[in-house]
């Protein structure tokens, strides 16, 4: 949702891991949007991108927290920003924005990294998908996006996503074994909600009409259940799956990951 404090400070309140990952091995496929344009139900276009907020306060956390972050899209296009959304006034998402830039303008392609063999020892600790709408193209509806899903589910690696970023949890449908189960099938997640999709935001003009289809919708027919029918900054953790509910989950969402990766990586 856009209001006017949308290039504000966000609510990022420090970011020290006195117990941060120095191992050097673990680090985070980020898998990002290189699609500028949504289009609608109606035929228009709507200019959208990767939520900077969504994307970068995860990243001050998840990178304070020592990992390593590799940036890829699907063919390794610049990544795609609503930049009207990003916290010109925020030190932290800044900083990060720039220490990130050249692979934000230079990603790996993401078919390139699969195609270079994903085994047990492959050391993505997690994938991590942000949102806003343009997650929506593409991302999807890939092949590559659903191997990568499913090795992470088989591999016990953990996925991280928020707002219209779950829409990315149908890959895994899309080339999956015969005769094998939709990975998600019983989760529970915090995503955006589609009635704000199907009302508030067509209606006061931040999307420009009804949309071609809508991310929880989608989700339920494939049995993953949203939690949320707000948005309230909410996240949540079922198993190896952490979600956010919108832009204001961001914070949250970063300190749920990067505590849990630490965590985890301490056993190993």
């Amino acid at each position: 949702m856009s209001n006017s404090s949308d290039r504000a400070p966000t609510d990022s309140d420090g970011v020290i891991y006195p117990n941060a990952y120095k191992g050097g091995k673990w680090k985070i496929l980020l898998i990002a949007t290189q699609e500028r344009y949504l289009k609608m139900a109606g035929g228009e276009f709507f200019s959208t991108g990767n939520h900077p907020v969504e994307m970068l306060l995860p990243m001050v956390h998840l990178d304070a927290a020592g990992f390593d972050i590799d940036i890829a899209t699907l063919s390794g296009d610049p990544v795609k920003f609503e930049m009207w959304a990003f916290p010109q006034e925020d030190e932290a998402v800044k900083t990060i924005y720039d220490k990130f830039k050249e692979k934000i303008r230079s990603p790996l392609n993401l078919q390139e990294v699969w195609g270079k063999g994903f085994t047990e020892d492959t050391p993505y600790c997690a994938i991590f998908i942000p949102g806003g709408h343009g997650v929506m193209n593409g991302v999807p509806f890939s092949a590559t996006v659903g191997n990568v899903l499913r090795w992470a589910h088989a591999n016990q690696r953990f996925f991280i996503t928020l707002c219209h970023g779950p829409a990315s949890m149908l890959a895994a449908d899309v080339g999956k074994p015969e005769g094998s189960k939709f990975i998600y099938n019983g989760y529970k997640i915090d995503v955006f909600p589609d009635s704000l999709d199907q009302g508030a935001n067509p209606e006061i003009g931040y999307i420009p009409g009804k949309m071609a289809w809508y991310v929880g919708e989608q989700l339920q027919k494939l049995g993953v259940t949203p939690i949320n029918s707000t948005i309230s900054g909410e996240t949540h953790r079922d198993r190896l799956v952490l979600s956010g509910d919108s832009p204001l989950a961001s914070n949250n969402l970063g300190k749920l990951a990067a505590k849990t990766l630490l965590e985890e990586v301490a056993k190993l």
